[in-house]
């Protein structure tokens, strides 16, 4: 009815359980704690710690200033592909017979192939507001961060609390972004679908594959554990 054949609901299922259970093993096990973006969520706490004793923050404003643009960017980004997508999905009767002359499997119909671009066109949307919000709490983490006081003589305690709930606010922040980034990846692995659903399945394999071992096993997990190597 649809115009899809059970390879393509097979395709489909599998995508989805990737996404959902990698976003699961890494946020919601403790294999996950050991992952790069927890080790690096200590390091937002570190920071924010650290930043109690400096009077001048000139550097602490600037490293937020990146990170808040680095965010904007692909907020950006992901409009932009949304608007790719829904040109895309204007040029069905162009694109249509193009597809149908490559050797992978059958033809796509032209509902199937509007029901591609719509799925391709939500996971920008899911990531733009992943982005926006991250933003929007890296706006939060500003206000907090002018609110910690400078360390003095009788607010330790008072300080280092304000500055905890910086660093706590920091790290929602990058948990946000980093599952706007995922969409991101995970939408790579989607495009395979357009060719073929044998060539969803190995992207997907392969996005995940790549996802893990930067979490994992990575040189930059290593240099976050203090166990790189020249």
């Amino acid at each position: 009815m649809l115009g899809f054949t059970n390879l393509d609901y097979a395709a489909l299922a599998f995508f989805l359980i990737a996404w959902f259970g990698y976003h699961a093993a890494l946020e919601l096990t403790p294999a996950g704690q050991r992952s790069l973006n927890k080790i690096m969520n200590r390091y937002r706490y570190r920071w924010m710690e650290q930043m109690v004793v400096r009077e001048n923050r000139i550097v602490d404003t600037t490293i937020m200033a990146s990170l808040m643009n680095g965010t904007a960017f692909f907020a950006s980004t992901s409009l932009i592909a949304i608007g790719g997508v829904l040109a895309l999905l204007r040029s069905t009767e162009a694109v249509l017979p193009i597809f149908a002359d490559l050797p992978f499997g059958e033809p796509p119909t032209r509902l199937a192939w509007d029901i591609k671009v719509i799925g391709l066109a939500v996971i920008f949307v899911y990531a733009f507001f992943k982005f926006a919000w991250s933003y929007r709490l890296f706006n939060y983490m500003v206000i907090m961060v002018g609110a910690v006081p400078v360390l003095k003589e009788g607010n330790r305690e008072e300080a280092l609390a304000v500055a905890r709930q910086a660093g706590a606010m920091n790290a929602v922040a990058g948990k946000h972004f980093n599952r706007g980034q995922r969409a991101f990846f995970f939408s790579l692995a989607y495009l395979g679908w357009f060719v073929s659903a044998y060539l969803f399945i190995v992207a997907t394999a392969g996005v995940l594959l790549v996802m893990w071992r930067r979490q994992f096993l990575s040189d930059a997990r290593e240099a976050a554990m203090g166990q790189a190597h020249g």
